[in-house]
């Protein structure tokens, strides 16, 4: 993490002592958070992860800042602050009352507390395993990206334990649902698949991009309910997640996988090809911070 922080309205030290014992929302993970891929000081794909964070905050009954213009002004304040031009983002919104452990009133339904740190090497593939019964698709609460994440922390370190580098999540149906911070897609013959969010799995920002943005000839790219076999069968796999961008996968279980990797390259280059569109658009003069 870096040396500044967002702390409502103001910039501060990492090291100062900001939060109260008695924030319910610290206490039970009752918040909404994002994280958020910073380029050349632009926020990527803001406007999407704002969208997402209203929605899940509306859910979670959590009062999120009114105006989103101000916000982005104070994260890119922050950027600046931390010189972080190239950077990875975390964005919270933290629920300050109810419940028998609520603190002394802090004047705020809720705290907007946001961070940036230095982008992960996450390295040329990845090795997975499986989790059963790791997602309840019929939850009222599946897909949301809110603030209860240890048990998504567990199985990753779990797997990690055991040589892996992630955990695809299977729902109550045995069905292939997310994984514990990405999305998963499967490419066969022209067509690529990423399961539905009836599975339970987490509208990520890249996925729906890749959905609804990146446009490759020859190519569809769509939702469908997807197994183990359709993973182990397929020509080639690969997860994405804002800071990953498209990462292939060569084995999950020990079993190595296909690799043809010619679909995956082309939504790569369609990708980054709008990232890049997008930091054009948006770039623009840095905003003046002041440091307390």
């Amino acid at each position: 993490m870096h040396r500044f922080v967002l702390h409502n309205q103001e910039i501060r030290e990492a090291s100062d002592k900001l939060l109260s014992p008695g924030q319910v929302g610290l206490l039970s993970g009752w918040g909404v958070f994002t994280t958020i891929r910073v380029t050349e000081g632009v926020l990527f794909a803001w406007e999407r992860h704002w969208a997402r964070m209203a929605k899940d905050a509306v859910l979670l009954h959590v009062t999120l800042p009114p105006d989103p213009n101000r916000v982005q002004e104070l994260l890119l304040k922050l950027v600046e602050a931390n010189r972080a031009c190239h950077s990875t983002m975390r964005v919270v919104v933290v629920r300050n009352c109810g419940g028998i452990w609520e603190g002394p009133p802090a004047g705020r339904s809720s705290d907007l507390i946001a961070l940036t740190a230095d982008s992960k090497i996450w390295g040329e593939a990845v090795k997975l395993t499986y989790k059963p019964q790791a997602r309840h698709s019929g939850c009222v609460f599946a897909g949301a990206k809110i603030l209860s994440w240890a048990m998504n922390l567990t199985w990753l370190e779990e797997a990690q334990a055991k040589g892996f580098d992630e955990v695809i999540l299977l729902n109550d149906r045995g069905e292939v649902s997310e994984c514990t911070s990405a999305n998963i897609f499967v490419a066969r013959g022209n067509e690529v698949w990423t399961p539905p969010l009836s599975s339970g799995c987490l509208p990520g920002i890249t996925r729906e991009l890749l959905l609804s943005e990146i446009r490759i000839p020859g190519l569809r790219v769509g939702e469908k309910t997807l197994h183990p076999a359709d993973l182990e069968q397929a020509d080639d796999v690969f997860i994405t997640s804002t800071t990953r961008g498209l990462l292939p996968v060569f084995e999950i279980d020990g079993k190595p996988l296909k690799r043809s990797e010619r679909d995956r390259a082309a939504l790569q280059q369609g990708f980054s090809e709008y990232v890049d569109r997008y930091v054009a658009e948006h770039k623009q003069q840095p905003v003046s911070s002041s440091v307390q």
